[in-house]
């Protein structure tokens, strides 16, 4: 049986991503105060990523709708026609559930969740998985392939009761959270405890764990988009960090990067909305220089330029150099993943 323990995995950690968890804990921080500044603006983009978040979190799992459908089913409470509809007006409802009220990482949470969910027959719903299954993907041309074999199903219980103390242990010694979540992520997924839904309730259990440690930028840009747009990262780190699992000697650093990687994206979506505020009369250079002011985490030229999509990119470039000449910003990283912050003079 595979050993949990999450008190081992802050040892040795790459550089990279001691800065990732860095940068994201400063964003945090920054995100409480702006977020008492623009409450109502916060309150309006809710809704926006709860449909995002039901959309593309079914959707890499090839449950697929129309975005007027969806918001239908989600937002003004349409009656699902099918099981797929089911499946996607279920997320909804489990994302209402971990935002209002208060839910431990327990057995009783998780079979919740998949209930409501509506994943699998139904009287798989809610139950640990019965028979064996695996974790696989599904290619864009349908074909499917095996990613990780995962624990008989007379085992499953034995390892989440495993998991959750192993998890329970390691909160109450102050382990970094952010470490911590992708790692039971990991752990979750080679379980696969459900004959149905693993991938669905893995990222409401990873919604779940953010919001317990005080990391709510999910509820305001959709973790499950970033994601379905990487998916085949997302499914090559958990590749990476599954591998000799079974034993013990898997090296969960991959998926903890990737999903590190992935929150960073999140706060860097939050900072471009509200660095484009009361930017409409200003100049290009002005605008894209509120932008890196503004943002709350370092940013990459291209997603400055997709922030303006009426400013080339030869234009971000020219304003960055002067700005960085000047002592105004600094560059952040190498070359293929540079990015920059504004610089206090």
């Amino acid at each position: 049986m595979h050993k949990y323990d999450y008190g081992k995995i802050s040892s040795n950690l790459p550089s990279d991503i001691l800065r990732l968890i860095g940068f994201i804990r400063e964003a945090k921080t920054k995100d409480l105060y702006r977020k008492s500044q623009y409450m109502r603006e916060y309150e309006d983009i809710l809704s926006i990523a709860k449909v995002a978040s039901v959309k593309f979190s079914n959707a890499i799992e090839n449950i697929v709708s129309t975005d007027e459908r969806i918001r239908e089913l989600v937002v003004r409470g349409g009656r699902p026609l099918n099981h797929s509809e089911e499946e996607i007006a279920g997320y909804g409802v489990a994302l209402d559930i971990i935002h209002s009220e208060p839910l431990n990482v327990e057995k009783a949470t998780l079979h919740r969740l998949h209930s409501v969910i509506r994943a699998g027959l139904p009287d798989e719903r809610g139950r640990f998985k019965t028979r064996d299954n695996v974790i696989a993907e599904i290619d864009a041309e349908g074909n499917t392939r095996v990613v990780l074999r995962t624990v008989r199903f007379q085992d499953v219980e034995t390892n989440i009761d495993a998991m959750i103390d192993a998890y329970l242990l390691a909160d109450t010694d102050g382990v970094e959270p952010l470490l911590m979540i992708p790692c039971i992520i990991v752990d979750y997924l080679c379980i696969h405890p459900y004959m149905d839904g693993n991938g669905r309730t893995s990222r409401l259990l990873t919604y779940l764990l953010l919001y317990q440690h005080g990391f709510d930028v999910c509820r305001y840009v959709s973790l499950d988009e970033h994601i379905a747009y990487t998916k085949s990262g997302y499914y090559r780190a958990l590749n990476e960090s599954s591998s000799d699992w079974e034993n013990s000697k898997n090296d969960y650093v991959p998926f903890i990067r990737y999903f590190l990687q992935m929150l960073y994206e999140c706060y860097t979506d939050l900072d471009t909305r509200f660095a484009l505020k009361g930017t409409t009369k200003m100049k290009k250079g002005e605008r894209i220089e509120l932008i890196l002011k503004n943002s709350l985490v370092p940013i990459s030229k291209r997603q400055i330029q997709m922030a303006l999509p009426d400013v080339s990119i030869h234009t971000v470039d020219a304003v960055i150099k002067k700005m960085i000449d000047e002592g105004r910003a600094e560059k952040v990283g190498g070359f293929r993943n540079a990015r920059y912050r504004y610089r206090e003079r």
